[in-house]
């Protein structure tokens, strides 16, 4: 009867202690979620390299760097990064500007360019993700100036 008592007594105790080692372990090892931080997220994109076609010739080539700004938290919900939407527009911004002769230079608005690129892009997007839209570098390169 001692024999039957006392392993009894040793399953029980071992269930108890593999009950509250689990129960107490899963709440030190599980996954913190940290709070995320909110604000605004900076994206450097890749440079964007525009013809420009003049005279049924390619003339040379714009050679853009962009940066943007864009809500943290739209971006983490977005199904696409809107880094594609960016370079997308601004080529098409560039690439069908009647403005921009390069045989006849003359100032050019930056500031409205890049805030029609940034419009754009929310428009496409369906909400307020691009705050700002920066220019890195932004250079024309002539065709005999290019290396194949």
């Amino acid at each position: 009867m001692k024999i039957l008592v006392t392993g009894l007594w040793i399953c029980a105790v071992t269930i108890l202690s593999c009950y509250g080692a689990v129960t107490w372990g899963s709440g030190l090892f599980s996954k913190k979620e940290e709070p995320y931080l909110e604000g605004l997220q900076y994206q450097k994109l890749a440079p964007i390299n525009v013809p420009m076609v003049a005279d049924g010739k390619v003339q040379g080539y714009i050679v853009a760097v962009l940066v943007f700004t864009a809500d943290a938290r739209l971006m983490h919900t977005l199904p696409v990064p809107p880094n594609a939407f960016v370079i997308d527009e601004t080529f098409r911004q560039i690439y069908a500007d009647q403005q921009i002769d390069f045989k006849r230079l003359s100032r050019y608005n930056v500031t409205q360019r890049l805030a029609e690129v940034r419009r754009a892009v929310n428009e496409r997007l369906g909400a307020e993700v691009v705050k700002d839209v920066l220019v890195e570098e932004f250079n024309f390169v002539a065709k005999r100036e290019v290396r194949s």
